[in-house]
């Protein structure tokens, strides 16, 4: 069964980094596109990136164009989001995703558990 577990997500302050990891297991994790998504308190998921099979092509939201990087180690089957310059408005749980495919036409096909991210001082 495909299974997507996130982790790393806590309180960090203002202007602070946090990396948060998401393990991917059941699947051959190297051959499909991955997202991340996040969902604040009272409002609706938000897309905030992606990643191609190999870590090549990657694409962001606006608002984290800059500060957000995310990354992929296919040998540990593990992709990665490192955010820095963090903003309250920034709080949510985050989310991973796998799509149906390395297809960029594809579409996502299976959401993961979140993990909390608090920015607060």
């Amino acid at each position: 069964d495909v299974q997507l577990q996130a982790c790393g997500g806590g309180l960090v302050q203002p202007g602070g980094s946090l990396r948060v990891s998401c393990a991917a297991s059941g699947f051959t994790f190297e051959n499909y596109i991955m997202t991340w998504a996040r969902q604040a308190p009272g409002k609706g998921p938000e897309w905030v990136s992606s990643i191609n099979w190999n870590g090549a092509i990657t694409d962001y939201a606006g608002s984290m164009k800059g500060r957000f990087t995310i990354s992929r180690d296919n040998a540990k089957s593990t992709l990665y989001l490192q955010m820095n310059n963090l903003e309250p408005e920034d709080t949510a749980v985050y989310y991973c995703a796998k799509w149906y495919s390395s297809n960029w036409a594809s579409g996502v096909d299976y959401w993961g558990k979140g993990t909390q991210v608090t920015v607060s001082s």
